[in-house]
């Protein structure tokens, strides 16, 4: 199921400052966003706001109705909307539980589940580690287990948070593969990186947090560092 979520003069301050006002936005069906800004403008708040986990000083968020599960249980956060922290949460296990939580209660056998994980982990390429504990990984690895965590789920709209931030270049590859096959499926994603990369190339919007608001800029500028410098070299040398 593929979701849209849309907002109306959402608004966020702490005491006095005025983070972000922010008239309008929609995310979804099949989005794949790019989030700038400067340091301390307010992306992490806005995507823990999208997701669920925060709530704004005002304005509304329209978002489907969580089922009756969901509401009994008081659970925080939107269906169907996964954040995924810069420094990923994982669980006090293996690798193999890690990945497996998401699906726990769904109807299948664990023959199914199993494959389900395994298949999962080998798109990252951790499937020897599976049985490992988690504390034995790498940052990198353990980065590619939260989105192994977080595509096992089939999100309508993944959140994702600095998600290549000092990992290599093999991190980075594996994570595009998983974010390529979840816009295939209809997902939307929205990606915020300090610096234009493989997973920044999938984006087909680019959002801007600037002077307290959010602006769309044109997909342009959304090229690798390395052809920004090409490009100021050339303009310089002309």
């Amino acid at each position: 199921m593929t979701i849209k979520i849309t907002t109306q003069h959402l608004s966020m301050r702490f005491k006095e400052r005025v983070l972000f006002h922010i008239p309008e936005l929609s995310i979804g069906p099949n989005d794949a966003i790019y989030l700038k800004g400067d340091n301390g403008v307010g992306k992490t708040t806005l995507l823990k706001i999208l997701a669920g986990l925060m709530n704004p000083s005002s304005g509304k968020i329209n978002t489907p109705n969580k089922n009756w599960l969901q509401r009994l249980s008081l659970c925080t956060g939107h269906k169907d909307v996964i954040y995924l922290h810069q420094t990923p949460y994982l669980f006090d296990g293996t690798v193999f539980q890690n990945v497996s939580y998401g699906i726990r209660f769904q109807q299948q056998s664990n023959i199914e589940k199993r494959a389900q994980v395994i298949t999962a982990l080998r798109m990252v390429g951790l499937e020897t580690l599976a049985d490992e504990h988690i504390s034995v990984l790498s940052g990198g690895e353990k980065q590619r287990v939260a989105m192994a965590r977080a595509w096992i789920i089939k999100p309508s709209i993944l959140l994702m948070d600095e998600p290549s931030a000092s990992l290599d270049q093999e991190s980075i590859q594996r994570l595009v593969i998983m974010a390529k096959d979840l816009i295939e499926r209809g997902s939307s994603l929205v990606i915020t990186s300090h610096q234009a990369n493989a997973l920044t190339q999938l984006c087909r919007k680019q959002w801007w947090i600037k002077d307290s608001t959010l602006v769309e800029s044109p997909l342009l500028q959304v090229i690798p560092d390395i052809e920004q410098e090409k490009h100021y070299v050339n303009t310089r040398t002309n």
